[in-house]
């Protein structure tokens, strides 16, 4: 698929990874709708992809763990470019406590936005992929294949983002629609100072040293080279592709290596 002229929906995209596969988007000529709930940083963000790429773009608020915002968000697609060609779930929170401590609305939140967010845009867009023979992208994560201490929310919204997009994806198989799972490793972004804390508040600094992690301009553009290339699932560090291979040959020592990572965190929930 080359995304020359194509319509591409991403969601999260006023920051981080969304924002930047705004751009990688943009400069391969597509055009786009961009959803998240930061409407006026959005139309920043249209306007100056208009202006130095040359292409469409429209600005959608959207909370995507409402399914009402998203239905909102794909029928705005529609009527305003006649199809969909690509839809990225990108939007998503993090979280860090333990689940002793931690208050449940935390699970739910995560849930609402990684893995409900992503079941409503997929369903409301549906009908259109199926016309175009599009592709579905879903941003996840290796916590996604292997329960991370300290984000039991974040890893069981990825394992079951996960699971609904194999399913999907079987499928399909016979439809022409693509169904592409995308795990970064640990990205530098906002995501960990956003991330929700026992008491569902965000904590406001990063636990984590972000100047060793990839970029989110780096994350964006394999995700855009995968969409064209209609790829299956992307692992995108050596780090990630070692984990998946361990949790299934070592899947005990694998634990005792996470643990054992986890405890030089900032301030460690494990010690």
């Amino acid at each position: 698929m080359n995304l020359k002229d194509k319509i591409v929906v991403i969601t999260g995209a006023s920051s981080g990874i969304g924002k930047a596969l705004a751009y990688e988007c943009a400069r391969r000529g597509a055009n786009l709708v961009l959803g998240a709930r930061q409407y006026v940083t959005l139309c920043q963000i249209t306007e100056k992809l208009q202006q130095e790429h040359g292409v469409k773009a429209i600005a959608v608020q959207c909370d995507v763990s409402n399914e009402d915002d998203c239905a909102f968000l794909i029928k705005q697609a529609v009527l305003t470019f006649g199809r969909i060609d690509v839809l990225i779930n990108n939007a998503g929170i993090s979280m860090r406590a333990l689940f002793k401590d931690l208050d449940l609305q935390v699970l739910k939140t995560l849930m609402d936005v990684n893995f409900w967010g992503t079941v409503y845009c997929t369903k409301h867009a549906m009908p259109e992929l199926l016309k175009s023979k599009g592709t579905v992208v879903g941003v996840s994560s290796i916590a996604g294949y292997k329960g991370l201490p300290g984000r039991t929310g974040y890893s069981a919204s990825k394992f079951a983002m996960n699971g609904f997009l194999d399913s999907l994806r079987v499928e399909n198989l016979k439809t022409g629609v693509n169904v592409l799972t995308a795990c970064p490793g640990f990205t530098a972004s906002n995501i960990r100072n956003t991330a929700l804390n026992s008491e569902a508040k965000q904590q406001g600094e990063t636990s984590m040293e972000e100047d060793k992690m990839m970029t989110a301009d780096e994350v964006a553009k394999i995700i855009t080279d995968g969409i064209e290339n209609r790829a299956r699932t992307l692992i995108m560090t050596g780090q990630g592709k070692l984990t998946v291979t361990l949790n299934k040959i070592f899947p005990a020592w694998l634990d005792k290596l996470v643990y054992n990572v986890f405890t030089k965190e900032r301030d460690p929930l494990l010690r």
